[in-house]
């Protein structure tokens, strides 16, 4: 069997678990404390209940000693377009393997755009050539959806990326199907056509009726597939860090990537000195909610501390700037605890 389908046949369904908070035990010999668990529980837990009736889940976890915390570690929640890191990190493994160059040229041709963003699809039909590694910086720092679901076809599709995920065991991290199909499912849309590129698509969307987009929304929301746990995303954040996705070339490059599309959202909640690689979606605020607003992150303090964040809120009514305080208020709470206990 081709590699490639040995892989899809792999390929496990991520099983729902209850709404939690939990905090794992450190590993042998690494019972510091690295953070203040009790304080930063409760003040999570109390920006979560500001955050309802959309659903907040965070995880953390100190890379250096596995130490973890968590509200909701254990909800399933839409990935919207974060699967983007572990696509990059599938893409660099096959680089690592020689089945992939990064200065292979693919050619893009209608058949192959998917909806916003892309400017991949904006540039089409002008430009139909891209580099692999063109493509990867694209998708992981762009959220870039065509750029995205061509490297994902020419590894081998989603169940690829989920079954190589599971085989490093990345658990409970599922990606189903490729922009081109999800984006359209969530919006209750017809089927994305290369003329909807742009500022079309989101007339093809409003031109949708408000039933039929609102009960896309709800399905989209229930819907198992294409989902992961707060736990889980710091499990893929871990993997990352200590090389068991890569190598170290694969693993520098991809923090680079997410170096680069960190933005400022999170930034002034960083101490003096610390390093932010992260990588922030959100799907479109549509009928007074955003269904998914997601974060993953990675914080090198200056003392050398490492932690790995993953921010989830689904279903939130929150306009852009108020889940933007909110996200930032977790990222404060997260370091004002490390900064407590690594003392």
């Amino acid at each position: 069997m081709h590699r490639r389908a040995l892989l899809a046949a792999l390929a496990v369904s991520a099983v729902p678990a209850a709404l939690s908070a939990c905090r794992e035990p450190p590993l042998a010999g690494q019972e510091d404390p690295t953070f203040d668990h009790e304080a930063m529980s409760h003040k999570l837990t109390a920006i979560a209940e500001r955050a309802r009736p959309g659903d907040l889940g965070v995880a953390v976890q100190d890379l250096s000693t596995a130490q973890r915390a968590a509200v909701a570690g254990e909800q399933l929640f839409p990935l919207a377009g974060i699967w983007t890191a572990a696509l990059g990190a599938a893409v660099l493994a096959e680089v690592e393997a020689k089945a992939l160059s990064l200065r292979e040229t693919l050619t893009i041709d209608d058949v192959d755009l998917s909806p916003p963003p892309s400017g991949v699809a904006d540039a089409w039909p002008g430009r139909r050539r891209w580099t692999v590694e063109d493509l990867l910086k694209r998708a992981v720092a762009g959220g870039d959806n065509t750029a995205a679901d061509v490297l994902m076809k020419r590894i081998g599709g989603p169940g690829a990326v989920t079954a190589w995920l599971d085989l490093k065991k990345v658990e409970n991290f599922r990606v189903d199907r490729y922009a081109r199909q999800l984006t359209p499912e969530q919006t209750g849309t017809a089927s994305f056509r290369a003329d909807w590129r742009g500022q079309a698509w989101r007339k093809a969307v409003l031109a949708t009726p408000e039933a039929t987009r609102r009960k896309a929304w709800r399905d989209y929301l229930a819907d198992p597939h294409d989902t992961t746990t707060p736990l889980a995303a710091v499990r893929f954040l871990e993997a990352l860090n200590q090389g068991e996705l890569s190598g170290q070339e694969g693993r520098r490059r991809l923090l680079r990537i997410m170096e680069a599309a960190a933005g400022d959202r999170l930034r002034p909640a960083l101490p003096a000195g610390a390093r932010l690689a992260a990588i922030t979606s959100a799907t479109s605020w549509d009928l007074g909610l955003t269904a998914a607003d997601n974060t993953l992150a990675m914080v090198r303090l200056k003392d050398g501390r490492r932690f790995a964040l993953a921010i989830f809120l689904k279903a939130s009514p929150l306009e852009e700037s108020d889940r933007d305080a909110l996200v930032l208020e977790v990222m404060r709470t997260v370091l004002q605890a490390a900064e407590k206990g690594g003392r």
